[in-house]
């Protein structure tokens, strides 16, 4: 802790209680909220009821999916799911929020459980470390910002202006709980989105569009081949031309991906082809993920990936007269950015600096998030909190707790500067 604080920014660092602040993260990775699942609602009750002892002003409400799908800018979706259960806690007062806080409560499933050297819901607690799904990405955001609040609750000193949490479901398969989030009317004058930035600020990231590829072949006895035409052959000179797509579109990258040496890339995912071993596959269906530019419009995305499966298709006969088909089904992640110049990027990195953190650098992450819509909304957005990607997704997912406790230090600082506190 550095001197830099004032008695209002002390007074709250010392009312938030590490041993509490663990003890929560352990709490919601215990919950197994896979996207799609009914521990998604689990988890945001847990929360609700966090939210109201910690004296917010709750909001806990169930979506309707089919409206949500319906409605214009809808980010799409890859889990099935039949619910939606929105968050959002607020400090009293009027007028819009100073900051939002904001994070995803879903996880991605743990794979192959042999994998992991703890249980994936266990939150085991080894080497200065909390393993488990969710752990990392992002249970550890959600977790800081519910102890910010409690922070600024125990020490009952008035404030300005308003905090709000917002917690969100189904970020991991395309952002439809923070679409009705923002949908529902809750916004905020700046949102810092918890996620794992491994002591970065995120002040932008890159897009994604789940993709659909389909290219048909003819079938035909695997003996006499030659009478067939695999779809096989035909996915792998259109797999060509998708890898030369790739190195075109990471050319010229923006400043704020230096040193990324693959910030908007196009990978494959599932292939699919053929039902019988001895017949030659008359249909492959590819899925996968392409990445959008900053500042990229989706549209143009697409109409990109599109040209190069048609041109490729244009070079082979039977392509030309049986083209692939490409469609756009799950998540559709567009690109989002921090205003360039906007005071937030500095206030979190002094912040940061004022409990004894270095200095977090700007930059870019490859991947698309809930800054995209919160961006679009007018609300200016980057990501800070606790984490490394790097383990997120895998059967090493963990997060360290100092790390952890010093990111809640750093945004309950935030918190006191924005809201105005004592």
């Amino acid at each position: 802790m550095t001197a830099a604080l004032t008695p209002a920014e002390r007074a709250v660092v010392d009312a938030l209680d590490p041993d509490r602040l663990v003890a929560t993260l352990a709490e919601l990775v215990r919950v197994p909220s896979i996207t799609g699942t009914a521990a998604e609602g689990e988890v945001q009750h847990l929360l609700a009821d966090r939210y109201r002892a910690a004296g917010l002003e709750v909001d806990l409400w169930r979506d309707d999916v089919d409206a949500l799908r319906a409605a214009p800018g809808f980010p799409g979706a890859e889990a099935p799911r039949d619910e939606v259960w929105g968050l959002v806690g607020t400090t009293p007062g009027d007028g819009p929020p100073a900051l939002v806080l904001q994070g995803h409560v879903d996880v991605v499933p743990v794979g192959d459980p042999a994998a992991w050297a703890h249980d994936p819901f266990g939150a085991v607690v080894e080497g200065g470390r909390l393993h488990g799904r969710g752990a990392c990405d992002m249970k550890a955001g959600v977790a800081a910002a519910l102890a910010v609040a409690e922070a600024l609750h125990a020490t009952g000193l008035p404030a300005r202006r308003r905090l709000a949490l917002h917690s969100v479901v189904s970020e991991e398969d395309g952002g439809l709980g923070a679409f009705a989030t923002l949908r529902r009317g809750h916004t905020g004058e700046a949102a810092v989105i918890n996620e794992p930035t491994g002591g970065r600020l995120l002040v932008a990231n890159a897009g994604a569009l789940t993709f659909r590829l389909e290219v048909p072949g003819r079938a035909a006895h695997g003996s006499t081949r030659l009478e067939g035409v695999s779809a096989l052959d035909g996915f792998a000179l259109v797999h060509a031309a998708l890898r030369e797509l790739e190195t075109t579109r990471n050319t010229d990258l923006h400043p704020l991906f230096a040193g990324d040496r693959l910030p908007y890339a196009l990978s494959v995912g599932t292939v699919r082809a053929g039902d019988w071993a001895s017949t030659v596959p008359d249909l492959l269906v590819a899925e996968g993920r392409l990445g959008v530019a900053l500042g990229e419009d989706p549209a143009d995305a697409r109409a990109a990936f599109a040209d190069a499966v048609r041109r490729a298709a244009d070079t082979d006969p039977w392509l030309r007269e049986h083209p692939p088909v490409v469609t756009w089904p799950g998540g559709q992640f567009a690109s989002g950015e921090l205003v360039p110049g906007h005071p937030l990027a500095d206030e979190v990195a002094s912040a940061a600096e004022s409990v004894g953190l270095p200095r977090p650098a700007e930059a870019g992450a490859p991947y698309g998030s809930d800054l995209r819509l919160y961006a679009a909304a007018g609300i200016p957005t980057l990501q800070f909190g606790p984490g490394d990607v790097r383990v997120a997704h895998s059967p090493h997912e963990s997060v360290a707790l100092d790390e952890l406790v010093a990111v809640a230090r750093a945004l309950a600082v935030l918190a006191v500067r924005r809201l105005g506190v004592g």
